[in-house]
């Protein structure tokens, strides 16, 4: 069997239980969906139970199935940290053996001075909070001031929040790329962000035009690999942004998980060309685990469950998909606010593929794009164990 189309679908934050190393980073009980599903009674995901989600940890309301649809199994993060950019771009076969920089208590003065005098703006906050706090705390003194709202998290990130009204979404981007500049070496976060939002005091919204601005990865990724033997590549979401656009030849924006799923299915019927769709599903992790909501993750998860089976009859014979997450973001988790560290789902589905398969516990998510590599027969020098004899037949 040969696969000339791999989709994968990434539903960002979906963590199912703690790494071993979980006590390093204050996340020891850790397990998004299970304390999801146990905090709301149980999920309702019929599509992914058949594929074997509840075969990899025990979900209230997805049992074990008793022949998995899909191949299945979990994955163990090697790299050092647990956001968004590092997990991606273990998940394309590369890994980060030294943190990117936090700042708990906000940013050096010295830094932000120097941001400030090189974009030619003020900012107020410099401080650790959420994005909606942050800008129903401050919003009013912005208005007033026009001075921009800087804030971090527990990621490494460098976020700038702005009224569309006052700043332009150019003139917010042009602003966040002088920081990405000044961003480099012992101060090289790994995001600048720009946090747009709008209304008036007491109603303020952040708005669908958020934008990334990551480091670039610091090694080939399996995108370069398919780039390199002129196998086009199609991102859906924040991908891009994670990848610096590095490898990435056509990129599709979405608004939401709805809006990707839409995107992806569109592009699953219509697009033959692109032998790789890499998409990111970032409303699990942005809209209800940071902000600490079970039933809105659940009904999330739900959601996609109802999506995912409408996909899966249009997927070819030689498509191959695979789902997993880049880290976990439990929403019952009451520590912290952050992301947590823990396994990652692994589910791998084609039509015609050995079905059923545990794949166990993998050592790394490289092996992922270690995989990806091995099936379009490229040599490479990417992190990871190919699991392609494993599911082909």
């Amino acid at each position: 069997m040969e696969i000339n189309r791999v989709i994968l679908l990434i539903i960002d934050g979906c963590g199912v239980g703690e790494l071993a190393d979980a006590s390093a980073y204050n996340d020891i009980g850790a397990s998004t969906i299970t304390n999801c599903a146990d905090a709301v009674g149980e999920l309702n995901m019929p599509t992914c139970q058949s594929f074997g989600l509840g075969n990899i940890a025990n979900i209230k309301g997805l049992p074990p199935a008793e022949t998995p649809r899909a191949c299945f199994g979990k994955m163990i993060e090697q790299s050092v940290g647990k956001d968004s950019t590092i997990g991606h771009w273990e998940i394309s076969g590369i890994i980060t053996d030294k943190p990117f920089p936090t700042y708990p208590n906000g940013f050096p003065h010295e830094l932000v001075k120097e941001f400030e005098q090189t974009a030619s703006v003020k900012t107020i906050g410099n401080c650790v909070s959420s994005g909606t706090e942050i800008i129903e705390h401050l919003g009013d003194q912005y208005l007033q001031t026009k001075e921009i709202i800087l804030y971090t998290s527990a990621d490494s990130v460098f976020q700038l929040a702005a009224h569309e009204e006052i700043y332009s979404i150019d003139e917010l981007y042009t602003i966040c790329k002088v920081a990405r500049k000044i961003l480099t070496g012992q101060h090289g976060v790994a995001r600048v962000i720009a946090r747009p939002f709008d209304g008036v005091v007491g109603n303020f919204k952040r708005t669908p035009r958020r934008k990334d601005f990551s480091l670039l990865p610091h090694s080939k990724t399996i995108l370069n690999y398919l780039e390199e033997k002129n196998l086009h590549t199609l991102a859906i979401g924040k991908v891009k942004d994670l990848f610096a656009g590095n490898g990435i030849e056509t990129h599709l924006q979405s608004k939401s998980n709805l809006d990707g799923l839409q995107t992806l299915k569109e592009n699953i019927r219509d697009d033959h060309e692109h032998a790789f769709i890499f998409t990111n599903l970032v409303d699990f992790d942005e809209l209800w685990g940071h902000r600490r909501n079970p039933q809105g993750f659940a009904t999330a998860l739900e959601e996609f469950d109802l999506r995912l089976g409408q996909l899966l009859p249009i997927l070819l014979d030689d498509d191959l998909l695979i789902i997993t997450a880049d880290h976990g973001c439990d929403p019952t988790y009451t520590t912290h606010t952050d992301h947590t560290r823990e396994h990652v789902p692994l589910l791998v589905y084609n039509k015609l593929m050995k079905h059923g398969t545990n794949l166990g516990t993998r050592n790394s998510f490289a092996d992922i794009g270690k995989t990806i590599a091995d099936l379009f027969d490229i040599k490479n020098n990417l992190y990871g164990t190919s699991f392609k004899n494993e599911i082909i037949k």
